[in-house]
């Protein structure tokens, strides 16, 4: 089905730099890139007769570098950059293979509803990240909207505070989870926010490479609403049913047209368990046969593990059993692809 063809790592790719920050020599790269190409008999993208996408699920900085604010641990305690040396290294030995790369980049402003800022109680204090805020704390007043915020487009501040409410009743009637506020992290424009360096090399490399438009897909920016999925925020109406935000359709539907989807990043547990469910929602009713197109790289994601206070492998690997039943692929980033049910081209 695929011309498999895997390809030796590029020198200049350095394991031991993945934790790291660091600036992408882009000019060098570009050359490097082109020479590479041409060594190895790589053609464009535009090419390709099977269409086939890798979509890199928030691997920033602000969850894949150790001692940035949410940091993806696993319960190896570097997961995320585990993952990320593996990540890089199918980028580059697949290289000929992945049509597109899409990168999808959490994007926050400090004033959102899950940031401490938005919040306060009776002292003037904000709540410390982490802090959970129920129905039951909001009706009792142990948490309100700060009222200092202006510009959210509501008329007055009982308006936003009774949004806040609403907001608060569906997260936890959804049976999902509770409102949690988030350390301030991905901030537009910050160093947080931008894909981890190795990570952004590969990529680049990648693009100059096989002359691919690498598809950076922004989401979370929304200050009334979460959007752990891409495809999807996890409000999209306030009271009495006025628009908050919708969901990505534009964005699933160009990655249905992909003859397949792999799929990595941050985190196992959260805003990649979530986006692959609500992928799993759009295509189950309309066909098996095109969850089967999709490829989970189950060795460059780690759960959310927090020593002693919480860890959510287990639900984690929960959600992967659901994912395999329903006709994906759970499949190992090291695994040469043609040994994928449906890549290999003898198939």
């Amino acid at each position: 089905m695929y011309e498999t063809k895997e390809l030796p790592i590029p020198p200049h790719f350095d394991p031991e730099q993945v934790d790291r920050v660091w600036r992408v020599p882009y000019r060098e790269r570009a050359m490097e890139a082109r020479q590479w190409a041409g060594t190895h008999g790589v053609r464009p993208a535009s090419e390709d007769r099977r269409k086939l996408c890798l979509m890199v699920i928030d691997c920033q900085n602000t969850f894949c570098i150790p001692d940035f604010e949410l940091f993806v641990a696993g319960r190896s305690g570097s997961g995320a950059v585990e993952d990320n040396v593996r990540l890089c290294e199918f980028i580059y030995r697949n290289l000929a293979i992945i049509t597109q790369i899409i990168p999808t980049m959490d994007t926050h402003t400090a004033i959102q509803i899950f940031h401490p800022a938005f919040w306060i109680n009776e002292e003037k204090q904000h709540p410390e990240p982490m802090t959970v805020i129920t129905p039951e704390d909001f009706d009792k007043g142990v948490w309100k909207v700060n009222p200092a915020i202006g510009g959210l487009e509501f008329q007055d501040y009982a308006q936003i505070q009774a949004y806040a409410g609403h907001y608060v009743k569906q997260l936890h009637d959804r049976g999902k989870y509770d409102l949690t506020i988030w350390p301030y992290h991905a901030m537009l424009g910050g160093i947080g926010q931008a894909l981890v360096s190795s990570v952004e090399e590969a990529v680049f490399f990648h693009s100059v490479a096989r002359s691919s438009r690498t598809g950076y897909e922004i989401k979370g920016d929304n200050p009334l609403t979460e959007h752990y999925s891409v495809i999807s925020p996890e409000v999209l109406a306030g009271i009495d049913d006025t628009v908050i935000a919708e969901r990505n359709s534009r964005f699933l539907e160009k990655l249905l047209s992909f003859d397949a989807v792999v799929i990595a990043g941050q985190a196992k547990s959260h805003c990649l368990a979530w986006t692959v469910e609500d992928l799993l929602a759009e295509i189950v009713p309309g066909s098996h046969k095109l969850a089967e197109k999709v490829y989970l790289l189950e060795d460059c994601t780690s759960p959310v593990v927090v020593p002693g206070i919480v860890d959510f492998t287990d639900q984690a690997d929960e959600a992967f059993r659901r994912f395999r039943e329903a006709g994906m692929h759970v499949v190992r980033s090291t695994e040469p692809m043609d040994g994928w049910p449906g890549i290999s081209s003898g198939r």
